[in-house]
């Protein structure tokens, strides 16, 4: 399955995986694909360590790194900086008392307790911090990145500052971006990103309302670097529809937090097992931007008529980031929810990553296989 970007990446199979467990990471890259870490669950220190880890347990294979530094968002609206700590709370005096009033009537509803203490792990109150949505918190991230031996730096919802990107190529990596508009795809390419992810409506977080089968070929015919499809993708079947789209490769994410190697907490991991393509729902109830997520009383809540609202990114994170620590330590089945793609309705059970990567590679080959003898004409 070698093409020019596996050679160029020095992978096996053109899988890109992205997630947010490092395990999966390095389990996916040791497999022949390229395990890509979201660096937004992380602190700079935090992420030193997960890195310094995969480092370790990757077996010299190579992997990446996913930002997200928004283009729009309320600090670069309002002109706000600072770090993590400081920039959080200047966000969090913008959020209106009737939407934390909100959040506590949702919670109450359905019987979830204070958290005994309400802290991150470094000691920030939950809620005062942010995480790298802002060009302000996700610099750090990305410095962090590349003082590691990475191949790719991805970011969603924009590309990197060009300061990054001429970082990125002066140690020899790659840079790629998410994109759901053609328009993003070459407005990114002219930044200088080398790989555009050409993501579907149908993927699981942020996305836009362009479909994989339609955004993808018109992105490959608008640019002049290779192309990922992403949205809806977790079989060797989708992956050959993709390649035949003239993507280069695929960009998965949801497929991987049913793999044994997740750490997917049980309830979302039951959940996720169960749903279907129609459970999941593009809401803005999460971060603000249209995100695809399983539906849950969460999502609909903020869909009711008594709802304020959601807020800009990365106002309504922070609404949310105490909320939805409770959520997950009270266990209530009803709220607990995770961003996932449609492609949900394929993940029945649980196998391990290495598994993962190779199924869909015998299924991309058997369907190329009988495609080919399918358009074989018969002589005469």
């Amino acid at each position: 399955m070698q093409n020019e970007l596996c050679e160029q990446l020095g992978i096996e199979f053109p899988i890109f995986a992205f997630t947010h467990c490092r395990d999966v990471a390095a389990a996916v890259s040791r497999a022949g694909g390229l395990g890509v870490l979201g660096a937004l669950a992380f602190s700079p220190d935090q992420l030193d360590i997960e890195l310094s880890w995969i480092d370790e347990h990757v077996d010299g294979k190579p992997y990446g790194v996913d930002v997200v530094m928004p283009v729009k968002s309320a600090d670069r609206e309002a002109g706000l900086h600072g770090d993590a700590k400081g920039l959080g709370k200047q966000l969090r005096e913008m959020i209106p008392q009737q939407h934390w009033d909100y959040v506590e009537k949702v919670l109450a509803d359905h019987d979830v307790p204070p958290l005994p203490t309400a802290r991150e792990g470094d000691g920030t109150p939950i809620g005062e911090g942010v995480l790298g949505w802002t060009e302000s918190t996700g610099t750090p991230l990305i410095d962090v990145a590349l003082a590691h031996p990475i191949s790719l730096l991805a970011s969603a919802l924009g590309p990197p500052p060009k300061e990054a990107i001429d970082r990125a190529h002066a140690l020899d990596v790659q840079v790629a971006a998410l994109i759901g508009r053609v328009e993003q795809a070459v407005r990114d390419v002219q930044q200088g990103v080398d790989i555009v992810i050409a993501q579907g409506y149908e993927a699981g977080g942020h996305t836009g309302e362009v479909a994989t089968m339609v955004l993808v070929p018109d992105v490959v015919d608008a640019v002049d670097v290779p192309v990922l499809a992403a949205g809806g993708i977790g079989t060797g079947r989708q992956m050959a529809a993709s390649m035949a789209l003239g993507a280069q490769g695929v960009w998965t994410g949801s497929i991987w937090l049913t793999t044994a190697e997740s750490d997917t907490s049980e309830i979302a991991m039951r959940k996720l097992l169960k749903a279907g393509a129609s459970d999941t729902v593009r809401s803005r109830s999460l971060t603000g931007k249209p995100a695809r997520m399983l539906r849950t009383a969460w999502t609909e809540a903020w869909e009711a008529p008594e709802s304020p609202g959601t807020l800009p990114m990365p106002l309504q994170f922070i609404l949310n980031s105490e909320a939805m620590a409770r959520i997950q330590r009270s266990g209530n089945e009803e709220l607990a929810g995770m961003p996932v793609g449609q492609v949900v309705s394929r993940m029945n059970n649980i196998r391990s990553c290495k598994d993962v990567v190779f199924e869909m590679v015998a299924e991309y080959i058997d369907t190329v296989e009988r495609m080919a003898r399918a358009t074989q004409v018969a002589p005469a």
